[in-house]
């Protein structure tokens, strides 16, 4: 086992962690972080399997920190709960809550199944798109949070959130998965934003949105891989998921504390400047990344 692939794999896992729920891009990091910091020795392919599976991890993270809130089954009785005749209740809040994750997801589902995923990544996936993605959705951020200043928020509360709603947010993680280096998290916040939904429901909602979106995506990347693994190959993956589910616990309870009090223009300057340092690496080496 090569410990220097461990020590890319621990690299690569914290920047997953970090940008997976910070609405700044994890592809925009990928790509830089890909081009200064490769895997050595493993199969061909692996990595473009890696960097979708690693997201287990990050998902990990949602699951343990909202498991309150996630699950609906629970031993409690009384209003707000239904009998499963199951030795157990489910919290009708909860239940529909995952009614609206599945409607948000239906057009994530559609793209795929259509195949649009794997067009869009063959054309969409390079430097100056991501680049420009990240520009226009930092600007994005910025705009929409100036034109919310002192306007009366809508949806304050999960519960609150409509079907209609959850529909709206689903399109916009669709943008996402169209212009790589939106950020489907910053997608998605930013989409609700526009709508009228807190802060703190835009985050969770997108948080909660991502455990079926990023399992599917990482099933599928792991069925087209296979289930061959080098003993490198399945170490270097799983130290990779723990890393980015260490790491996304840590990053998750900021930006929960962090947007109680503070707006996401910080996260905007950030993209753009992302952006602008991802075009200028482009143009400066792109003789040598041809």
């Amino acid at each position: 086992m090569d410990f220097l692939e461990i020590l890319k794999a621990i690299l690569f896992g914290i920047v997953e962690g970090i940008t997976e729920w910070l609405p700044i891009s994890s592809t925009g990091h990928m790509i830089l972080l890909e081009n200064f910091v490769s895997f050595e020795g493993l199969s061909e392919g692996f990595f473009s399997m890696f960097e979708v599976v690693i997201q287990l991890g990050a998902i990990l993270a949602v699951v343990v920190l909202f498991w309150g809130k996630i699950f609906p089954f629970t031993t409690k009785r009384g209003r707000g709960y239904t009998s499963s005749g199951l030795l157990s209740c489910v919290d009708k809040n909860i239940m529909n809550m995952w009614f609206k994750i599945v409607v948000a997801c239906i057009p994530a589902i559609i793209f795929v199944v259509l195949g649009l995923d794997e067009v869009c990544e063959k054309y969409l996936y390079h430097y100056v798109a991501v680049a420009l993605a990240l520009i226009v959705f930092g600007v994005a951020f910025i705009w929409i949070e100036n034109i919310n200043r002192g306007k009366r928020v809508r949806v304050k509360q999960l519960s609150q959130l409509g079907y209609q709603t959850a529909l709206v947010i689903g399109l916009f993680q669709l943008i996402a998965a169209i212009f790589p280096g939106t950020s489907r998290s910053g997608a998605t916040i930013l989409g609700a934003l526009l709508i009228g939904v807190s802060r703190t429901v835009a985050a969770e909602f997108t948080f909660f949105l991502a455990i079926p979106v990023m399992f599917g995506a990482s099933l599928l990347k792991l069925i087209k891989f296979g289930f061959d693994f080098t003993p490198t190959e399945l170490a270097v993956l799983l130290v990779g998921m723990v890393t980015a589910f260490l790491v996304s616990v840590l990053v998750i309870r900021f930006l929960m504390d962090y947007i109680k009090k503070h707006d996401f223009k910080v996260f905007g300057w950030y993209r753009i400047a992302l952006g602008i340092i991802v075009l200028g690496y482009y143009f400066i080496f792109s003789g040598a990344l041809a």
